[in-house]
């Protein structure tokens, strides 16, 4: 079979299955969830073995630290994936959700109510939990799943689908429901951009390439975000010592996510008292900071920050520094190279904690906390399928409710057109 007939059979399989997911009790879905969280943790050592293949293959390529954390599964993070598929068992199921009811003066009543998509094309890279994330939130929210991962984590990939189809077999509910591209062909994803009215919506997750390819060549709704150059502003009002452990978490805790800090931008009035300091400790932690001239003067080891930095998103142990005038000067650099994801300020200033909430126009927004917090496992809601920095549909975390969309609904007793 070719690889545009196999596409097209996995999505036509998906797709009958999403119209019987759509009536499906929430207690049937959830017992399903439950069972998969249970599953994983039973099967952590065949999963860490597929995973230990695909973490000797990155090596034998090169892939850097941080891209073989994303990888890595363990039993913390095996754990992780089940206790996220148990939260989402755990949350209300916004399926048949009745939204806004309203009466109109001929007498009959309008409003929405949620329901699924249908299918939904996850495309991602390297993290091998997003195949249990996407799986049991768009199960939850009553829609199928079409899972395409990188071909750097395809033995866990195709593990954890194997254990998840099997659970979801055994409870009744179709295999085409979670279909998985078990192919390296990069020519599939291209395939499955082209079968609008069979796949609803696209969602990729992976590197701004990977995103914008997909967004070049979908003949299907995408939702997504480009990159993550995200900030923190230590302001004049900061409390220093927090302002430190933020921005330590925000860039060293897991510096390959598309939530880390990857722009200091630092208030001129307490930089000789906090940047040493700060510099010194990240360079222990093992990151690599480039600073502008300003910031050079005060940490002289800093490699010099060119214009183009302040654009990237490393997903490394690699951190931009900039002295700014004030929060005005702040603003002004995140408006200007920012990627609308994640950014924070910290103050003990409450005006101006507000208008940086008021004027930063990015999917989620922080006051004196991590960036690293944009989760929707963080938010409460449950395993997410992804960080949305669009502004139609969804924004920010995706979690259930982002999974659905609604339709009119109409109560009459009779009514006619005039």
């Amino acid at each position: 079979m070719d690889i545009k007939s196999f596409v097209l059979k996995k999505a036509t399989e998906a797709k009958v299955s999403a119209g019987e997911l759509a009536g499906i009790s929430s207690e049937h879905k959830n017992i399903a969830l439950i069972k998969m969280a249970g599953a994983l943790e039973n099967k952590k050592s065949y999963l860490i073995k597929e995973n230990n293949k695909d973490i000797s293959a990155a090596k034998r390529k090169g892939l850097s630290k941080a891209m073989i954390d994303r990888l890595t599964l363990n039993e913390k993070r095996i754990k992780e994936m089940a206790q996220g598929l148990i939260e989402v068992a755990g949350l209300p199921d916004p399926v048949g959700e009745i939204l806004k009811m309203r009466q109109r003066p001929n007498g009959m009543m309008v409003g929405r109510m949620r329901v699924p998509i249908g299918v939904i094309g996850i495309i991602y890279e390297s993290r091998p939990n997003v195949t249990a994330d996407s799986t049991g939130l768009c199960l939850k929210a009553g829609n199928a799943v079409i899972l395409r991962g990188g071909s750097e984590a395809i033995n866990s990939n195709r593990a954890i689908v194997n254990i998840l189809r099997d659970v979801a077999a055994s409870n009744g509910i179709s295999a085409g429901a979670i279909t998985f591209l078990d192919t390296q062909d990069r020519q599939a994803v291209m395939e499955m951009l082209k079968l609008e009215g069979i796949v609803d919506l696209v969602i990729p997750r992976g590197g701004e390439g990977l995103i914008r390819a997909v967004a070049e060549n979908s003949r299907i709704p995408v939702l997504k975000h480009y990159k993550g150059v995200c900030h923190v502003f230590v302001d004049r009002d900061a409390d220093l010592k927090m302002a430190e452990d933020i921005c330590f978490n925000a860039k060293v805790q897991r510096p390959g996510t598309c939530n880390a800090m990857e722009t200091m931008l630092v208030d001129e009035k307490i930089a000789k008292r906090f940047l040493p300091a700060m510099v010194s400790k990240f360079k222990k932690a093992g990151v690599t900071v480039k600073g502008c001239n300003k910031t050079r003067k005060m940490a002289a080891s800093c490699q010099i920050a060119k214009e183009e930095d302040f654009y990237r998103e490393y997903l490394d142990l690699i951190l931009n520094v900039k002295i700014v005038k004030d929060m005005d000067e702040a603003l002004r650099h995140i408006e200007k190279y920012g990627s609308a994801h994640s950014d924070a300020i910290v103050t003990e200033n409450y005006g101006k904690a507000m208008k940086f909430l008021r004027r930063v126009d990015s999917s989620a927004v922080f006051v004196n906390a991590s960036t690293r917090l944009n989760d929707g496992y963080q938010f409460g809601l449950g395993a997410e399928i992804g960080i949305s920095t669009d502004k139609i549909h969804a924004r920010g975390p995706m979690g259930l409710e982002e999974l659905t969309c609604t339709k009119f609904i109409v109560l009459g007793g009779g009514q006619l057109r005039e």
